[in-house]
């Protein structure tokens, strides 16, 4: 029976993504794969997704070492399968999309720091698993996650796989030592491998070598060394880049959002019931930061050199926690456009992909301005980092009942209001002070006046 070369080529993965890096190779030359059977992993930036098999045979050739950084379109692997000739087949694998919308969550998991989307950096590969980077499969992680496997514990499990990395079989032997009380053998032996390595972690980046310890650290009970993870590496650098390039003034504000609070909480049960999908807070105020992002266009723009970009896009980014506890700002596309349906269930799904890790490379892209909770987590208030190449980024903190002063026709009075805290970080070179803080006063003005009597 004669057969057949196929292609396996690197995936589109949206429109402004040019390229991807290998992070592990789950299949070897000479093994059979089966239709939709997870052939590699790749990552752009903080997401990370798995290539299947469009075709099921045999794995012939792998085209891209792991850390090798691939083009899109570019072939990664052949396959042989079963045809009529050698005729080689090219095959583009499109990546799924995200879950629809579920009523499950029960909050936005927000925070403060935003994700900086950047370009892979090509990391020559290792020749010992001690000194690599290691990286997690989102199945692993899962796993971890699951069982309540701390990042520590996750980095001193030794991995049988490819370079030394953690599988789903090492991580669930690791499970079940642990809870017959036979882990001390196997953590004593990873720290005895940390310890011949020192200078792992200093060897990662240059950036960081003036804060590493030094060499021949004796580690005790009173201390412990954790090795940044992929993600945690790329969010350090944008922090410091993005700090390093925007001269940051923050204005803060604050808003009497009692309608708004009361308005959904008349509201949320019906919205349920009938979209199937909850009516939580962030739809609520996009919407109130769009129509403000509208009277100052300044707001959404970037910077190119001596040039100031207006986007006539409004692309809301909203941070947001991984299971992890990394960060990520998935895009709310075309803010403007959407009601308050669309908003939510656009929200709610973008949300759930990233708690299910289920965000599609494209998900994080093209940005125009970004909006982060940190009431989420009980703060008042933050001074959030800009996300480059934006030049701008609120902050709203958590909603309080305080007493304010109510001003009337009839006389001042006092009562019980929900207030709360608007922070705007923004680009100095571009933004002034009077433009940054009317906006910011525009936002507040904006959530005030929510109407009551409005329809969900």
């Amino acid at each position: 029976k004669s057969m057949a070369i196929v292609d396996l080529v690197m995936p589109k993965l949206g429109e402004s993504i040019m390229e991807a890096t290998i992070l592990k190779w789950n299949k070897q030359i000479g093994d059979n794969i089966a239709v939709d059977e997870t052939v590699l992993e790749i990552a752009t930036d903080k997401v990370d997704t798995e290539v299947p098999a469009p075709f099921a045979g045999k794995l012939v050739e792998i085209c891209f070492q792991v850390n090798d950084v691939a083009p899109i379109g570019s072939v990664l692997a052949k396959i042989e399968i079963a045809g009529e000739n050698n005729a080689v087949v090219n095959t583009i694998v499109e990546t799924p999309a995200p879950p629809a919308a579920a009523p499950t969550p029960t909050r936005e998991e927000i925070e403060s720091i935003p994700y900086v989307p950047a370009a892979p950096v090509n990391t020559a590969p290792q020749e010992t698993g001690n000194t690599e980077t290691r990286f997690y499969s989102p199945l692993v992680l899962n796993i971890a996650q699951s069982e309540g496997v701390s990042f520590s514990d996750l980095e001193k499990i030794p991995g049988t796989g490819s370079g030394g990395r953690v599988s789903k079989k090492d991580i669930l032997n690791w499970v079940a030592a642990k809870k017959s009380g036979t882990t001390a053998n196997v953590v004593s032996t990873a720290v005895a491998a940390t310890a011949l390595t020192p200078a792992a972690s200093t060897s990662t980046s240059a950036s960081t070598s003036a804060a590493s310890s030094p060499a021949g650290v004796v580690l005790s009970g009173a201390s412990e060394i954790i090795e940044m993870d992929r993600m945690r590496k790329l969010i350090a650098k944008h922090m410091v880049d993005s700090v390093q390039t925007s001269p940051h003034v923050t204005s803060f504000s604050e808003a009497d959002v009692t309608n708004l609070v009361q308005w959904r909480n008349n509201n949320k049960a019906a919205f349920e019931k009938r979209e199937g999908s909850k009516l939580t807070f962030t739809p609520l105020i996009v919407e109130c930061l769009v129509a403000a992002m509208k009277k100052f266009p300044l707001i959404n723009s970037s910077l190119d050199g001596d040039r100031i970009i207006i986007k006539k896009d409004f692309n809301i980014g909203m941070a947001t926690a991984l299971p992890n506890g990394n960060l990520i700002v998935p895009v709310i596309k075309g803010a403007d456009q959407l009601n308050l349906v669309g908003l939510s269930k656009s929200i709610n799904s973008l949300a759930d992909a990233a708690r299910n890790n289920k965000l599609k490379p494209d998900d994080t892209q093209n940005g125009t301005f970004t909006f982060t909770n940190v009431g989420t987590f009980g703060s008042l208030m933050g001074t959030p980092i800009i996300n480059q190449p934006q030049v701008a980024i609120i902050a709203v903190g958590v909603i309080k009942k305080r007493v304010a002063v109510i001003e009337t026709p009839s006389g001042d009075s006092m009562a019980i209001r929900h207030m709360m805290y608007l922070s705007l970080s923004y680009d100095h070179r571009i933004i002034d002070g009077s433009v940054g803080a009317s906006f910011l006063t525009e936002v507040a003005n904006q959530l005030e006046a929510w109407d009551p009597n409005r329809t969900a």
